[in-house]
């Protein structure tokens, strides 16, 4: 494997071109730098990325921490925020926090020490210690948040409209001629479960109907917290319920079963999230599809675009929206409420 000076030498000219061409750090003519190129490739050279980074500022490269990145919601995520990082000329570094504040600070404080360009990430619940903002904005580490807010926190966000994703859900449900909707909410003290809680309110008031408290059950986004929330949710006679992600549907399906309870006869669902896989469910599931490659994909270009000739700008939010998926669990197609959804 050669080297700089090879290169040089292969290219017919100084090791200071060579370097100027391959960190980008003044201007050489097209033709120099094609005789340049064509002589890394010759020679077989490889920079050094790390005194690359050095010398450039710039290390290409994008940390991205996500809770779990075995929830099916995240690869998709993390392939929409790798493709546009990728087609950028950006290198993806991936870590899963499991929404713990300690190892999501361990993280951070790694990525600061790899030289990241910048972060995205679904912030723990909690408030992001003063060190570790101090820390991030010393190296002038700009953050996008992902699908979460954060009050207080000033940083580019992308997220879903989980407010109007719950309210359509909920007013689905009621269209069809359901009052006793129940909801299982997701992890406590994050901005996805408050705003999918304002979302079932906001139907239920939209429709004059009251909000019963022991319909509404807590849930963290796990399959045994849905399974959890459904034995609870099941001794108060819901007729209908509203799930705030895929996993937790698994586990009140199992919930339905322990009360020998069918769905959708006896209770409909609809749930947050869509996945190629929910056609093999019997009954199909009703769901609100959220965007993920959309969602990582546009957090990944805000990043970029913030790296470039927008650090000074104010932060911004961009919210995305969500597609209904109609299918049997909703109990659309029972006698009597096929003809409602029309």
């Amino acid at each position: 494997m050669g080297n700089i000076y090879d290169v040089a030498k292969a290219a017919r000219v100084s090791v200071a071109t060579v370097s100027a061409v391959v960190n980008a750090s003044a201007y050489v003519s097209p033709g120099l730098t094609a005789r340049v190129h064509a002589a890394i490739k010759q020679v077989g050279y490889q920079p050094n990325q790390l005194a690359r980074s050095l010398a450039t500022r710039e290390s290409r490269t994008i940390g991205m921490i996500v809770p779990d990145i075995a929830n099916p919601f995240f690869p998709e995520v993390v392939r929409g925020a790798e493709d546009a990082a990728h087609a950028a000329g950006y290198m993806l570094l991936i870590a899963s926090s499991d929404n713990d504040l300690k190892k999501e600070a361990t993280y951070l404080d790694l990525f600061v020490a790899k030289r990241v360009d910048g972060v995205i990430f679904t912030k723990a619940p909690g408030a992001m210690p003063k060190r570790l903002r101090d820390a991030l904005a010393r190296a002038g580490v700009p953050l996008v948040l992902l699908a979460r807010s954060v009050p207080g926190l000033r940083a580019d966000i992308v997220e879903m409209d989980d407010r109007a994703a719950a309210h359509e859900g909920v007013t689905h449900l009621l269209r069809l001629g359901f009052h006793r909707i129940g909801f299982i909410t997701g992890l406590a003290r994050v901005s996805t479960t408050r705003r999918r809680l304002d979302g079932y309110r906001a139907a239920l008031r939209d429709w004059n109907q009251p909000a019963d408290p022991a319909l509404i059950v807590a849930g963290d986004f796990g399959v045994e917290s849905g399974y959890r929330a459904g034995l609870e949710l099941l001794k108060h006679r819901p007729d209908a319920v509203f799930i705030s992600n895929y996993l937790m549907s698994v586990g009140f399906m199992g919930a339905l079963r322990q009360y020998q309870l069918r769905c959708p006869e006896d209770v409909a669902i609809v749930t947050c999230d869509d996945h190629p896989w929910l056609d093999s469910f019997a009954p199909r599931l009703t769901t609100i599809d959220l965007p993920k490659r959309d969602l990582g994909a546009a957090a990944a270009r805000m990043l970029i675009e913030r790296l470039g000739k927008s650090r000074r700008s104010a932060p911004r939010t961009i919210r995305l929206k969500s597609a209904m998926r109609i299918r049997e669990s909703c109990g659309c197609t029972l006698r009597g409420r096929a003809a409602l959804v029309r």
